[in-house]
Protein backbone atom coordinates (compact mmCIF):
# COMPACT_ATOMS: atom_id res chain seq x y z
CA UNK A 1 0.00 0.00 0.00
CA UNK A 2 1.01 3.44 -0.88
CA UNK A 3 2.52 5.53 2.30
CA UNK A 4 0.72 8.74 2.71
CA UNK A 5 2.42 11.55 0.76
CA UNK A 6 5.06 13.75 2.76
CA UNK A 7 3.13 17.84 3.20
CA UNK A 8 6.62 19.03 2.06
CA UNK A 9 6.26 18.14 -1.64
CA UNK A 10 9.45 17.28 -3.55
CA UNK A 11 10.90 20.58 -5.57
CA UNK A 12 14.33 20.38 -8.30
CA UNK A 13 17.56 21.83 -7.13
CA UNK A 14 18.36 24.96 -8.59
CA UNK A 15 20.69 24.86 -11.77
CA UNK A 16 24.35 26.33 -11.59
CA UNK A 17 24.15 28.76 -14.24
CA UNK A 18 21.62 31.56 -15.18
CA UNK A 19 19.90 31.03 -18.44
CA UNK A 20 20.78 34.02 -19.66
CA UNK A 21 20.49 33.71 -23.79
CA UNK A 22 16.71 32.36 -23.11
CA UNK A 23 16.34 34.99 -21.03
CA UNK A 24 17.32 37.17 -22.87
CA UNK A 25 14.91 35.62 -25.73
CA UNK A 26 12.16 36.10 -23.80
CA UNK A 27 12.78 39.75 -23.41
CA UNK A 28 12.90 40.34 -27.12
CA UNK A 29 9.02 38.15 -27.29
CA UNK A 30 10.43 35.20 -28.87
CA UNK A 31 12.11 32.15 -27.59
CA UNK A 32 12.97 28.96 -29.47
CA UNK A 33 13.51 25.37 -27.40
CA UNK A 34 14.84 22.20 -28.89
CA UNK A 35 14.17 19.15 -26.81
CA UNK A 36 16.24 16.25 -28.38
CA UNK A 37 16.50 12.13 -26.38
CA UNK A 38 14.81 8.91 -26.86
CA UNK A 39 11.56 7.91 -25.52
CA UNK A 40 11.43 9.89 -22.91
CA UNK A 41 11.24 13.09 -25.25
CA UNK A 42 9.60 11.54 -28.58
CA UNK A 43 7.02 9.97 -26.12
CA UNK A 44 6.24 6.00 -25.39
CA UNK A 45 2.68 4.38 -26.00
CA UNK A 46 0.16 6.44 -24.50
CA UNK A 47 1.96 8.75 -22.65
CA UNK A 48 2.00 12.50 -23.37
CA UNK A 49 5.94 13.45 -23.63
CA UNK A 50 7.69 15.68 -21.24
CA UNK A 51 8.23 18.89 -23.63
CA UNK A 52 4.18 18.75 -24.83
CA UNK A 53 3.44 19.03 -21.39
CA UNK A 54 6.65 21.45 -21.13
CA UNK A 55 5.38 24.07 -23.85
CA UNK A 56 1.49 25.13 -22.21
CA UNK A 57 3.34 25.82 -18.40
CA UNK A 58 6.47 28.09 -20.66
CA UNK A 59 3.52 29.99 -22.31
CA UNK A 60 1.93 30.36 -19.22
CA UNK A 61 4.78 31.19 -17.49
CA UNK A 62 6.00 33.73 -20.12
CA UNK A 63 3.01 35.42 -21.70
CA UNK A 64 4.09 38.11 -23.33
CA UNK A 65 6.47 35.67 -25.26
CA UNK A 66 5.91 33.67 -28.13
CA UNK A 67 7.77 30.34 -26.98
CA UNK A 68 7.86 27.44 -29.61
CA UNK A 69 9.24 24.31 -28.71
CA UNK A 70 10.75 21.57 -31.15
CA UNK A 71 10.17 17.99 -29.80
CA UNK A 72 13.28 16.55 -31.73
CA UNK A 73 13.05 13.09 -29.52
CA UNK A 74 13.20 9.32 -31.62
CA UNK A 75 12.51 6.44 -29.23
CA UNK A 76 15.81 3.87 -28.51
CA UNK A 77 18.39 6.94 -29.06
CA UNK A 78 21.44 7.12 -27.35
CA UNK A 79 23.99 9.96 -27.37
CA UNK A 80 26.00 8.88 -30.11
CA UNK A 81 23.05 8.89 -32.82
CA UNK A 82 21.72 11.71 -31.08
CA UNK A 83 24.72 13.68 -32.64
CA UNK A 84 24.49 12.85 -36.43
CA UNK A 85 21.36 14.64 -35.89
CA UNK A 86 22.82 17.93 -34.07
CA UNK A 87 23.15 19.63 -37.29
CA UNK A 88 19.33 19.11 -38.77
CA UNK A 89 17.41 18.74 -35.50
CA UNK A 90 19.18 21.29 -33.20
CA UNK A 91 21.78 23.62 -34.78
CA UNK A 92 19.84 24.53 -37.77
CA UNK A 93 16.91 25.67 -35.81
CA UNK A 94 18.78 28.10 -34.09
CA UNK A 95 17.13 27.62 -30.71
CA UNK A 96 17.83 29.53 -27.36
CA UNK A 97 17.60 26.83 -25.15
CA UNK A 98 18.25 23.25 -25.86
CA UNK A 99 17.51 20.04 -23.26
CA UNK A 100 19.12 17.01 -24.37
CA UNK A 101 17.59 13.65 -22.03
CA UNK A 102 20.21 11.41 -22.17
CA UNK A 103 22.12 8.29 -20.70
CA UNK A 104 19.26 5.79 -20.56
CA UNK A 105 19.59 3.69 -23.43
CA UNK A 106 23.19 3.04 -22.85
CA UNK A 107 22.39 1.36 -19.29
CA UNK A 108 19.21 -0.15 -20.07
CA UNK A 109 19.93 -1.72 -23.88
CA UNK A 110 21.26 -5.09 -23.82
CA UNK A 111 24.95 -5.26 -24.99
CA UNK A 112 24.08 -8.50 -27.10
CA UNK A 113 21.38 -6.72 -29.31
CA UNK A 114 22.25 -6.16 -32.97
CA UNK A 115 23.64 -3.49 -33.00
CA UNK A 116 24.54 -3.18 -29.82
CA UNK A 117 23.75 -0.30 -27.97
CA UNK A 118 26.84 2.10 -27.18
CA UNK A 119 29.33 1.79 -24.69
CA UNK A 120 29.93 3.97 -21.78
CA UNK A 121 32.75 5.30 -23.10
CA UNK A 122 31.21 5.98 -26.52
CA UNK A 123 28.18 7.69 -25.01
CA UNK A 124 30.18 9.58 -22.61
CA UNK A 125 32.25 10.96 -25.71
CA UNK A 126 29.45 11.52 -27.75
CA UNK A 127 28.20 13.81 -24.89
CA UNK A 128 31.36 15.58 -24.44
CA UNK A 129 31.40 15.73 -27.73
CA UNK A 130 27.57 17.29 -28.17
CA UNK A 131 28.15 19.84 -25.48
CA UNK A 132 31.72 21.41 -27.12
CA UNK A 133 29.54 21.71 -30.72
CA UNK A 134 26.26 23.46 -29.01
CA UNK A 135 29.06 25.69 -27.24
CA UNK A 136 30.33 26.63 -30.35
CA UNK A 137 27.69 26.54 -32.87
CA UNK A 138 25.29 27.89 -31.03
CA UNK A 139 24.17 30.75 -28.83
CA UNK A 140 21.89 28.46 -26.55
CA UNK A 141 21.42 27.39 -23.14
CA UNK A 142 22.18 23.72 -22.52
CA UNK A 143 20.13 21.92 -19.72
CA UNK A 144 21.28 18.21 -19.74
CA UNK A 145 18.49 15.58 -18.32
CA UNK A 146 20.20 12.09 -16.50
CA UNK A 147 17.87 8.94 -16.31
CA UNK A 148 15.15 8.01 -14.86
CA UNK A 149 14.74 6.37 -11.38
CA UNK A 150 12.66 3.49 -12.12
CA UNK A 151 13.06 -0.69 -11.38
CA UNK A 152 14.72 -1.38 -14.87
CA UNK A 153 17.51 0.40 -14.32
CA UNK A 154 17.92 -0.32 -10.06
CA UNK A 155 18.38 -4.54 -10.80
CA UNK A 156 21.07 -5.59 -9.83
CA UNK A 157 23.03 -5.93 -13.40
CA UNK A 158 22.15 -2.68 -13.52
CA UNK A 159 22.17 -0.16 -10.91
CA UNK A 160 25.74 0.52 -10.08
CA UNK A 161 26.04 1.45 -13.98
CA UNK A 162 22.81 3.72 -14.15
CA UNK A 163 24.45 5.26 -10.88
CA UNK A 164 27.59 6.11 -13.06
CA UNK A 165 25.88 7.46 -15.90
CA UNK A 166 23.93 10.19 -13.63
CA UNK A 167 27.90 10.87 -12.15
CA UNK A 168 29.54 11.27 -15.78
CA UNK A 169 26.88 13.17 -16.73
CA UNK A 170 26.75 15.62 -13.80
CA UNK A 171 30.70 15.98 -14.37
CA UNK A 172 30.52 16.68 -18.10
CA UNK A 173 27.61 19.47 -17.17
CA UNK A 174 30.07 21.16 -14.74
CA UNK A 175 33.06 20.82 -17.25
CA UNK A 176 31.44 22.34 -19.87
CA UNK A 177 29.60 24.97 -17.75
CA UNK A 178 25.77 23.68 -18.38
CA UNK A 179 23.27 22.43 -16.76
CA UNK A 180 21.60 19.41 -15.19
CA UNK A 181 17.99 18.34 -14.57
CA UNK A 182 18.45 15.77 -12.24
CA UNK A 183 15.68 13.34 -12.80
CA UNK A 184 17.22 10.43 -11.49
CA UNK A 185 17.80 12.45 -8.06
CA UNK A 186 14.05 13.93 -8.40
CA UNK A 187 12.34 10.72 -9.00
CA UNK A 188 14.43 8.62 -6.45
CA UNK A 189 13.05 11.80 -4.05
CA UNK A 190 9.48 11.67 -5.19
CA UNK A 191 9.87 7.74 -4.32
CA UNK A 192 11.72 8.00 -1.23
CA UNK A 193 10.67 11.43 0.57
CA UNK A 194 6.94 11.69 -1.17
CA UNK A 195 6.58 7.89 -0.85
CA UNK A 196 5.25 7.41 -4.42
CA UNK A 197 5.10 4.10 -5.39
CA UNK A 198 6.97 2.91 -8.17
CA UNK A 199 3.00 1.41 -9.56
CA UNK A 200 2.23 5.21 -9.62
CA UNK A 201 6.04 6.26 -11.50
CA UNK A 202 6.16 3.90 -14.05
CA UNK A 203 3.64 3.43 -17.34
CA UNK A 204 1.15 0.69 -16.14
CA UNK A 205 1.26 -0.70 -19.97
CA UNK A 206 5.53 -1.26 -19.68
CA UNK A 207 5.92 -4.41 -18.69
CA UNK A 208 9.87 -3.55 -18.58
CA UNK A 209 9.32 -1.07 -15.86
CA UNK A 210 11.53 1.85 -17.71
CA UNK A 211 9.43 4.18 -18.99
CA UNK A 212 7.86 6.93 -16.59
CA UNK A 213 4.42 7.32 -15.98
CA UNK A 214 1.46 9.88 -16.63
CA UNK A 215 1.21 10.98 -13.44
CA UNK A 216 5.19 11.58 -13.15
CA UNK A 217 5.77 12.98 -16.40
CA UNK A 218 3.39 15.18 -15.38
CA UNK A 219 5.20 16.45 -12.29
CA UNK A 220 8.80 15.94 -14.23
CA UNK A 221 7.44 18.66 -16.68
CA UNK A 222 5.87 20.92 -13.94
CA UNK A 223 9.64 20.98 -11.97
CA UNK A 224 11.75 21.27 -14.99
CA UNK A 225 9.05 24.72 -15.66
CA UNK A 226 10.20 25.86 -12.02
CA UNK A 227 14.24 24.62 -12.32
CA UNK A 228 13.62 27.24 -16.15
CA UNK A 229 12.22 29.75 -14.68
CA UNK A 230 14.25 30.41 -11.88
CA UNK A 231 17.15 29.86 -14.04
CA UNK A 232 15.89 32.71 -16.94
CA UNK A 233 14.98 35.13 -13.45
CA UNK A 234 18.37 35.25 -12.23
CA UNK A 235 20.47 35.63 -15.43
Amino acid sequence: MESTLSSIPVVPPPFAHGLTHFSQALARGQAKVVAIGSSTTAGEGNIVAYPDRLLPLLRAQYPAAAISLDNRGVGGQEAPVELLRFDADVISRHPDLVIWQVGTNAVWQDPGQVPPPPTFFETTKAIQDGLIRLHNETEADIILMDLQYVPALLTPAKKDKAIAMVVAIGELARDAGVNVFRRFAFMKALHEIEGVSFDKMVDPTDDKRLHDSDWVTQRLAWALKLAIAAGADIA
